[in-house]
């Protein structure tokens, strides 16, 4: 028998599930999500699982199915067989992004986690830009962001500088930088990596995210590749998200390189990882500038004096309005759907309509 706070369960938690109606059911952490299932942990040991018919049935998309992280109820059969999910206990957090494409659907990629690591490889990997991206989807989440800088030794000599300009685009975000190859700095983690507490990694592929968790479990789980010495891009070595249980007693989260990341957050999920444009923003004349030409216009009177860089603005500016187009697109999508339910539901009411 494993204890459930070995799986990061807590007094929360547990006065959480007493307040709750799970009748025959006992709570599990699933550990691992596949096109098959899920595969859930449980004081027993870990059990291939899957959602019951009425979950599904409720769930209005992919995000209300169990991700990896979750903390479930679930029906535990007398045999061999796979357990069943009966329903997904609030999210205290949750790493979430819209799906790759042109569909407008949430897909969360980890839940209940306390630290997102966010891996960029100290080659043609690294980019300022995509570090503010996945800032503000950690951000958003509600978890505790921290950048980890790889393959520091691909640097020798620059690593301080590059703290410096990562600290920049990250206000007030822990920065460490490290080898995963080599493991030198990997030690620093430990602040973050404690028992109890969930960390996930996320980065795009050849970041190094495969190398780390294999040096932070001390063997060799997670298959690593290459990359391509033109763009330090690779392919994806993990092939799915999944919770690991580290030797000191932390959990974390691996998932597959992200090579696309669109954000799934509300407009005003930038307000964190661009403090300093806000902050600047906040002593314009105008209440509703624009910051386009406004007379008396604070952000653009730093942009001329220096104080804030054209790039970091420009960034600013392209994610604000790819979350204003993401907000427009959910709203019409909410009112096609509530016209589909009135139309199902004056279709139904036709069809039982009493003949006279």
């Amino acid at each position: 028998m494993v204890r459930l706070e070995e799986f990061g369960w807590d007094e929360g938690w547990g006065l959480g599930w007493k307040e709750g109606e799970h009748d025959g059911t006992s709570p599990a952490r699933v550990a691992a999500v596949h096109r098959e299932g899920f595969v859930v942990w449980t004081p027993e040991g870990e059990r291939p699982a899957e959602a019951s018919g009425r979950l599904r049935h409720l769930a209005r998309g992919e995000a209300d199915l169990p991700a990896v992280g979750d903390w479930v109820a679930v029906r535990l059969p007398a045999g061999d067989g796979p357990a069943v999910v009966q329903s997904v206990l609030p999210r205290r957090t949750r790493i979430a992004r819209k799906v790759p494409g042109t569909t407008t659907v949430e897909q969360v990629v980890a839940a209940n986690v306390d630290v997102v690591a966010i891996v960029a490889g100290l080659d043609a990997d690294y980019n300022p830009r995509r570090l503010e991206r996945a800032l503000v989807l950690a951000g958003d989440g509600g978890a505790q962001p921290l950048i980890v800088l790889n393959k520091a030794d691909l640097r020798p000599g620059q690593i301080e500088k590059t703290v410096r300009e990562t600290e920049v685009v990250a206000p007030g975000v822990p920065v460490v930088a490290l080898s995963a190859a080599t493991g030198d700095g990997v030690g620093a983690l430990a602040t973050w990596l404690v028992p109890g507490r969930t960390a996930a990694l996320i980065g795009s592929s050849g970041a190094g995210k495969s190398t780390l968790v294999n040096r932070l479990l001390g063997e060799e789980r997670q298959r690593t590749r290459s990359v391509r010495a033109s763009d330090s891009r690779g392919r994806h070595t993990t092939s799915q998200r999944e919770l690991l249980r580290l030797p000191g007693g932390a959990l974390l989260i691996d998932t597959p390189g992200l090579r696309e990341l669109q954000l799934w957050a509300a407009p005003g999920a930038l307000e964190g990882t661009f403090a300093d444009v806000d902050s600047i923003a906040s002593s314009c004349r105008f209440v509703n500038c624009g910051h386009t030409g406004e007379p008396g216009c604070a952000v653009l009177a730093a942009l001329e004096s220096g104080a804030l860089g054209h790039d970091r603005l420009e960034s600013y500016r392209k994610l604000q309005r790819e979350l204003r187009h993401l907000d427009l697109r959910q709203d019409d999508l909410g009112r096609r759907e509530q016209k589909q339910r009135w139309r199902a539901i004056h279709k139904a009411a036709r069809k039982h309509r009493p003949r006279e």
